[in-house]
């Protein structure tokens, strides 16, 4: 089974693949990939690669005749094997405003427009003076999209979340705006799956959100296909696209962003360091399923990409229909 990967426009890039019943790390050239060991990375694995990026290196074996393998002959699983995931929340300003209208309670007097209108002055002095809001998603949450997304039936209000996800190069701790680009080894597509109805608590109100319930179940972080170098991609303006079996459902640019790329990683690292391969999700544009009332359902489709960074396509399946293909 292939993954709708496309080929990689850069120069050279990172993937994981399917050999057999391993994983083996791979060097995508085009449409063309061959296996890389320590001896052409220089590194014991792929984050102590990451630590000291030398992409010359890979640019100067892409070059080279190999055991290539057609890309489309192979299984592509996630790029990436992080020890930590962070990820941004409201920071889209119009997927904030559009999740503020789309929650609004049926005894609020405010009309949609008067909702709009309020949040987007709070996205705008948020933006002024506020500081980027994040929270911890669990590693083995992240697959690849050759894994079918099981929908958990402990509810039906599963939602999709395409973003743009930075990959750490060397560690970053406590680094300023101005450094913190020097910490980026490169970029991927990550689809950050949430359970509506489980972010917040009913039970405990004053606590506010629960992101371990609402966004952490097996394969709830579809990631890849491609680890993209970050001196190939510029991330301010990236098209950001998702369809849901084949109708556009999100379609913005990286430029709508609250806060950029710097700022994020500049704040994450304040309080821990951000190790080579950790994950840093940069946020979701407007257009998810709370937004369109329309959740994801067994049998769904969910295509997403970005510019330069490939195609992922996700296959949704319920949690019963999963456990009778696998009985």
């Amino acid at each position: 089974m292939t993954t709708t990967s496309g080929q990689v426009e850069a120069p050279c890039a990172i993937a994981r693949y399917r050999d057999g019943d391993s994983v083996r790390l791979g060097l995508v050239a085009g449409d063309r990939i061959r296996p890389i060991g320590p001896g052409e990375l220089g590194a014991a694995g792929l984050n102590d690669f990451l630590g000291s990026t030398d992409w010359s290196r890979l640019e100067d074996l892409a070059a080279q005749d190999g055991p290539w393998l057609p890309l489309d002959s192979v299984t592509l699983t996630a790029p990436v094997e992080p020890r930590q995931v962070l990820q941004t929340g409201a920071n889209y300003r119009t997927h904030v405003i559009d999740l503020v209208v789309a929650g609004l309670a049926k005894d609020d007097p405010r009309s949609p427009e008067e909702a709009r209108e309020w949040a987007g002055k709070m996205m705008d002095d948020r933006q002024a003076n506020g500081e980027p809001y994040f929270f911890i998603g669990l590693p083995a949450c992240v697959v690849g999209d050759d894994v079918p997304l099981v929908l958990p039936a402990y509810s039906q209000k599963h939602d999709w979340e395409l973003e743009l996800a930075v990959v750490i190069g060397t560690e970053a701790f406590r680094v300023s705006k101005d450094d913190a680009m020097d910490h980026v080894a490169g970029y991927t597509i990550v689809n950050d799956i949430t359970t509506r109805d489980l972010v917040f608590r009913r039970d405990m109100k004053e606590i506010g959100t629960d992101w371990y319930r609402g966004k952490n179940a097996p394969g709830f972080l579809p990631t890849g296909p491609f680890l993209v170098p970050a001196p190939y991609v510029d991330p301010a303006k990236l098209k950001v696209r998702l369809e849901l079996n084949g109708d556009v459902m999100q379609d913005a640019t990286t430029d709508d962003l609250l806060f950029d790329i710097p700022a994020l990683i500049s704040a994450a690292s304040q309080n821990m360091p951000l190790l080579p391969g950790d994950l840093l999700l940069t946020g979701s544009p407007a257009g998810n399923g709370a937004h369109w009332g329309r959740l994801l359902r067994d049998g769904d489709v969910m295509t997403g990409s970005i510019q330069g960074l490939g195609t992922q396509a996700v296959r949704c399946v319920a949690e019963e229909t999963a456990g009778k293909v696998q009985a």
